[in-house]
């Protein structure tokens, strides 16, 4: 190995400032990303916009309970019909459960199933939302105890789906930390084949999301941003793939100067110098994209915005301070055992030589090729099942709130636990009660006080009306729809239908609005992105058409996996938002990477060799950097939820086909042919090529 050759001591000052500035602030702020699960709420109720009705109705409905209260359902089964015993075990279980601290009111007394004997009965327990960290939990210890041989007692409602929730986000902190730097390590060790590296890019992302997770921390613990599980798991992944890729941009750079015979302090000043601009402009694309969630009206979408943006930005100031800083420190040792000499190494590869080769010999015969295959792709995209999914969908794995609810709609009406509760004017009750009997309501009853009087408070009665339906069925869902159109047609009313199924309906619509506001608006950043970096307008148009294809082609694909290979019941229409803002804002980074790298050789060779060129020295890390998003992104899976496993997928796939075929033939092959009117109206457009066009070496 060529040692690098001495330097003046001063030169190694700032590099060593730089990685030991990092080290402090890693130290200080790493405790942060194990800790954000303290300041992360699931509460879909808390997400919806100030305006929505179901809201209105939470907010109305205090006034008639003197504490918060959230329902868990007890609910017991034996085939073939409770004995006397399970019937005592019940009465016992309700007194110990009524002796709890979290309890916001007394139990209500066991129920029982219709048929004759009964075969299953349902208990009540109130849980003071104050008190509600670890009560279901204490339920379901109490009930074990004394529970008779072959009778069958789970836990549900909104309370045991909350926890149930929580103990599947429970895995962000540890698992899928652990998955995703495994999975980054691994891929870095095969593209470097060296041990120090692939340490030093880690440490990087490590950095990078002590940062992130600091910030994050402070901002919803000041209330100032909302962060859920979803969004927590998001930004270790988004921080990690980001940083990597950063990383892989900056480092083959770094060894290109190197085997031009740089020493190190020059060769990472010249890669900066290069990598730079791509790199910001990637960071600040995706920093752009996802803050367009902050159109969002739902507050869970809305949060996600700052938070990857936090991350995102923390990447980016890793990648271009500390990383820059250690690699000047070890120069050649970091990619040690391989030998990084002037001139060894410095060959172009057989691979993307040979795939420039085609795209030359070729080039409207591959980007019709692959434009008409990607259409192809597209087409599938209508069989996408995105309208909702019911909340008991969200597990991928069998948890006893979902089990209890399906025992429950099998003995009682479905929506026994979790009623629809209608809001009106008291001199309107009986009226209101009357348009109650819609089809899918069981029957509905006012609130009332201990001796039996219709509750009333400012003015205002509260119904609660039993649906026949699980209340996160679509069926429940219809049935609120009929229940509002009734009960507002009665005049002098204002009545309001709020509860768990009308919160679920009302995410739902405000997921459909945020849809068709959010993905005009991506577009619109991105395009006005490129055409600031690149100069030109007619590239950026092709670019931004070639990833928004890519879009429509991963969406048909994983609308065929969703509903034949997995079988999935559907998906939420967030996960075409965050399918749509990722892999446009990431799909667009390897645009950026190769475009920014063809303008360079453009500006000295022409459009055609300058495409060539840039595609053969950009092949390698690009190619690298999408796989190690793609298997970053991955890593949502492990936890057992339906939404994070299709963003998953749906990212994975799509980065992966952005990344093998779009950037890698589509649109290098329509730029080799537009030629240099791709950059119009820039003055490259109008420049010759300063050499002949040759074969890539």
């Amino acid at each position: 190995m060529a040692p690098d050759r001495p330097v003046p001591r001063l030169r190694w000052l700032l590099p060593a400032l730089l990685a030991l500035a990092w080290l402090a602030l890693g130290a200080f702020a790493g405790p942060f990303a194990g800790k954000l699960s303290e300041v992360a709420s699931n509460d879909g109720s808390a997400f919806l916009p100030s305006t929505a009705e179901s809201t209105e109705v939470n907010d109305l409905r205090a006034a008639f309970d003197d504490t918060g209260a959230t329902p868990a359902i007890v609910v017991a089964e034996r085939p073939g019909g409770l004995t006397g015993a399970d019937q005592a075990y019940l009465e016992s279980a309700a007194a110990a459960l009524a002796a709890l601290e979290f309890n916001a009111g007394p139990p209500i007394p066991p129920q029982f199933s219709a048929e004759t004997p009964p075969e299953a009965a349902e208990l009540v327990v109130l849980i003071d939302t104050a008190s509600e960290d670890g009560a279901v939990e204490e339920i379901r210890t109490v009930l074990e105890d004394g529970r008779p041989d072959g009778l069958d007692v789970l836990v549900t409602g909104q309370a045991a789906l909350g926890a149930d929730l929580g103990e599947a986000f429970a895995g962000v902190d540890g698992l899928l930390l652990l998955v995703a730097a495994a999975v980054v390590a691994v891929i870095l060790v095969l593209v470097y084949r060296s041990p120090l590296l692939p340490l030093l890019v880690l440490l990087s992302c490590g950095f990078a999301l002590a940062a992130a997770s600091a910030a994050v921390y402070a901002l919803a613990d000041a209330g100032a941003i909302d962060l859920n599980g979803q969004s927590q798991g998001i930004l270790f992944i988004l921080v990690f793939g980001a940083a990597t890729d950063y990383a892989l941009l900056l480092v083959a750079r770094f060894r290109e100067e190197l085997t031009a015979g740089s020493d190190r302090f020059t060769a990472v000043r010249r890669a900066l110098r290069a990598t730079i601009e791509p790199i910001a402009a990637s960071a600040g694309t995706v920093i752009l994209g996802v803050l367009c969630l902050l159109f969002s009206q739902l507050e869970s979408n809305r949060g996600l915005g700052p938070v990857a943006a936090i991350g995102i930005g923390a990447a980016f100031l890793s990648a271009v301070t500390f990383l820059p800083a250690v690699l000047a420190l070890c120069g050649r040792a970091a990619f040690w055992p391989r030998r990084v000499a002037p001139g060894k190494g410095a060959g172009r590869s057989r691979l993307w030589s040979s795939v420039a080769g085609l795209v030359a010999r070729r080039p409207r015969v591959v980007w019709a090729t692959t434009a008409a295959g990607l259409v192809v792709a597209a087409g599938f995209m209508l069989q996408l099942k995105a309208d909702g999914t019911r909340q008991t969908d969200v597990f991928l794995t069998e948890v006893d709130s979902v089990a209890g609810q399906e025992v429950l709609a099998e003995h009682f009406p479905a929506g026994s636990g979790a009623p629809a509760v209608v809001v009106a004017n008291a001199d309107a009750l009986d009226a209101v009660l009357a348009a109650t009997e819609v089809d899918g309501v069981a029957e509905a009853a006012p609130k009332t006080d201990p001796s039996g009087a219709v509750l009333e408070a400012d003015g205002l009665v509260l119904i609660e009306a039993v649906l026949m339906d699980a209340p996160d069925s679509d069926a429940a869902m219809d049935t609120v729809e009929r229940l509002r159109d009734s009960v507002h047609a009665v005049d002098g009313a204002d009545a309001k239908v709020g509860g768990a199924t009308a919160i679920q309906l009302d995410t739902l619509e405000t997921s459909e609005r945020d849809r068709a506001v959010i993905i005009p608006i991506v577009l619109a950043v991105i395009l006005a992105v490129l055409m600031l970096l690149l100069r030109s307008i007619l590239a950026p148009l092709l670019l931004t058409a070639t990833v928004v294809l890519s879009f429509g082609a991963t969406m048909g694909v994983s609308a065929l996996v969703f509903n034949h290979l997995f079988g999935f019941p559907g998906a939420d229409p967030t996960v075409v938002l965050f399918g749509f803002v990722f892999l446009v804002a990431l799909g667009i980074d390897y645009n950026i990477f190769l475009m920014t790298r063809v303008r360079e050789e453009s500006a000295r060779l022409g459009t055609r060799a300058g495409t060539l060129r840039g595609l053969v020295a950009t092949g390698g890390v690009i190619t690298s950097a999408g796989v190690v998003l793609a298997a970053t992104f991955s890593a949502l899976a492990v936890l057992p939820i339906l939404f994070l496993a299709q963003i998953a997928f749906v990212v994975a796939f799509g980065v992966l086909l952005d990344t093998v075929i779009v950037r890698s033939l589509l649109v290098p092959a329509l730029t080799f042919d537009v030629g240099r009117a791709v950059w119009w109206p820039s003055r490259l457009a109008r420049s010759k090529a300063l050499t002949p066009l040759r074969p890539p070496e």
